[in-house]
């Protein structure tokens, strides 16, 4: 591992706030970023430093829509992490280990693929191993420089904000941004209770809690809280809901690949397959080898009349799933549903 990224390990802290757990990066002597949702609407966040003392940090007030937030403390010396990394390389992610209760750096993977560049709010979407913890950590090349910050992901497919972005947050920051913070802050206080209590309802949530979870998470800005939602109301059938909140998140970031597969799993239960053909074609040239992705484009393929697409998922099957291909082919002779 280069010396560089080890090194990154001084400017990155633990911290708690909302989340329990989480990550900052120093980017200024008294200056940390992190997720806005580790945050939400609380004031003040604790900083865990490296010898295990905790001292204050205020949270500073942004209207900013992208899940980044500014914290200032008064902290010890220490390095700062220089911004404009290259993501062309290897990457890794440096963020506290939530059961060591550390900052350690992960393993290293690359760029899947960049921010959309006509989108404000896209995230850089990259396999550098992340976890819980991690969130408002540190994505740094392998000069280690900021790249950006780690923000959600799973399946091998993570995402970051870029450390550009932290420019139109400085702008939008301070306090006359107090009250439209405020409500960005509660919407996703309210989001993410609300889904945790539909977590634990194992029949039919109440309609009120619904209505909660789309009212809130629509108003969130935050694009990993809109598919939690999308997943929890697909789960209640309620589907159309779902394809919207997913179709939000899409538009936010047109290269979130699992927010792309999270629709179309939507508009497949929904039986919208014609709508969910032109999303399953993009995750079919990005994501080639995702085993799951291969029996939905097969049955899109087949009831809307696409060969071109059923001809491709039947040589994906072979490829990756060739076990799965004899299936794959009686499936094809059987009714269109």
């Amino acid at each position: 591992m280069p010396e560089p990224v080890c090194a990154a390990r001084a400017s990155v802290f633990g911290i708690s706030a909302f989340d329990p757990i989480g990550s900052a990066v120093r980017i200024g002597p008294d200056v940390l970023v992190t997720n806005r949702h580790i945050v939400a609407d609380k004031s003040e966040v604790e900083i865990v430093l490296p010898d295990g003392r905790r001292v204050k940090g205020r949270v500073e007030p942004a209207a900013f829509r992208g899940d980044l937030i500014l914290v200032r403390a008064e902290l010890p010396d220490g390095p700062v992490l220089q911004m404009g990394g290259d993501p062309s390389g290897d990457l890794w992610t440096v963020g506290q280990d939530i059961s060591e209760r550390r900052v350690k750096v992960y393993p290293k993977g690359k760029t899947l693929l960049p921010p959309a560049g006509d989108k404000p709010y896209a995230r850089l979407h990259h396999s550098a191993y992340s976890q819980p913890g991690n969130s408002g950590g540190a994505v740094v090349d392998k000069d280690g420089k900021l790249v950006a910050i780690a923000a959600s992901g799973g399946e091998g497919r993570f995402e970051a904000v870029p450390s550009r972005q932290i420019e139109a947050l400085r702008a939008q920051s301070g306090p006359k941004q107090a009250a439209r913070s405020a409500e960005i802050g509660k919407n996703l206080r309210e989001c993410t209770l609300a889904l945790e209590k539909a977590q634990r309802i194992r029949a039919t949530i109440p309609e009120k809690l619904a209505d909660t979870i789309k009212s809130t998470c629509a108003a969130s800005e935050n694009r990993q809280l809109y598919d939690l939602a999308a997943q929890t109301l697909a789960r209640q059938r309620q589907l159309d809901a779902a394809v919207e909140l997913f179709e939000r998140s899409v538009e936010k970031d047109p290269n979130a690949i699992n927010s792309r597969l999270g629709l179309v799993i939507a508009l497949r239960f929904a039986r919208r397959l014609n709508d969910a053909k032109p999303h399953v074609q993009w995750l079919l040239d990005v994501i080639p080898e995702e085993r799951m992705l291969h029996p939905v484009a097969l049955h899109v393929g087949k009831v809307t009349d696409d060969q071109e697409m059923v001809d491709e998922a039947l040589g994906l099957i072979a490829k990756h799933a060739p076990n799965q291909l004899e299936a794959a082919k009686n499936f094809l002779k059987s009714p269109a549903r």
